[in-house]
């Protein structure tokens, strides 16, 4: 049975997607900050742990990896992220928050990457996913504006690109994900997609990564993206 451990797991696409690997008999290990309060997650169906991960707090990050220091981690899903405030546009910038923002972002998502390395490295699949957005696209950006998020993105795309490079001679592969415009908390109710479409999507991207493809970036429908 292939485990996969999910960060930001309590809503949105971290709990789809615990949602659909547990449905197809993955052993899951949901993480969020108040595993009390996470009830979606406690109706899933199968092989579902559910442990406490403020992904912001170094110390619980390695506190986790040392508990689960016996465990093979087939696919660890860097999905908690934070948008940050909003609008972000010239004149009306939090700059103290922006570097909150991208403790969230970056940092962390590569501390937990850091952290878990041997646990992946240790596994069959060997296989790392990170939710990323178009947004942090260079090529893509059309319309300014968004200094705070935009930034967060372009960052963590570089940072997991060099991870890719960094993590190749112990054989893990890295995937950095575009999930699509999602009818979620963050993605609001205008939305082109719902979660369901989103997650399934990305679960074939994840399906198809190997060390050949490794360290690309990918919308939820395959196709690459420019940076």
């Amino acid at each position: 049975m292939p485990t996969v451990l999910i960060t930001g797991a309590n809503r949105g696409l971290g709990l789809e997607y615990a949602r659909q690997y547990a449905d197809d008999g993955w052993r899951v290990i949901a993480t969020c900050r108040v595993p009390e309060t996470a009830m979606e997650l406690t109706r899933i169906r199968g092989e579902v742990e559910i442990r406490a991960l403020d992904i912001g707090n170094q110390e619980q990050i390695l506190a986790l990896a040392n508990s689960l220091r016996k465990e093979a981690i087939d696919l660890l899903l860097n999905n908690a992220g934070i948008y940050g405030p909003r609008p972000s546009r010239l004149g009306n910038i939090e700059y103290d928050t922006w570097e909150s923002v991208m403790r969230i972002n970056v940092m962390a998502p590569l501390k937990v990457c850091e952290s878990f390395s041997i646990h992946v490295a240790n596994s069959e699949l060997k296989k790392i996913a990170i939710m990323s957005s178009k947004m942090g696209s260079i090529d893509d950006n059309n319309s300014g504006g968004s200094y705070v998020y935009r930034s967060t993105k372009a960052a963590l795309n570089a940072v997991m690109k060099s991870l890719s490079i960094d993590l190749a001679s112990n054989g893990i592969s890295v995937a950095i994900l575009h999930p699509g415009w999602v009818r979620t908390d963050m993605g609001g109710p205008s939305g082109l997609i719902d979660v369901f479409e989103s997650v399934s999507g990305l679960r074939k991207v994840i399906e198809r990564l190997n060390l050949e493809n490794s360290g690309r970036f990918y919308n939820f429908d395959g196709s690459e993206i420019n940076w």
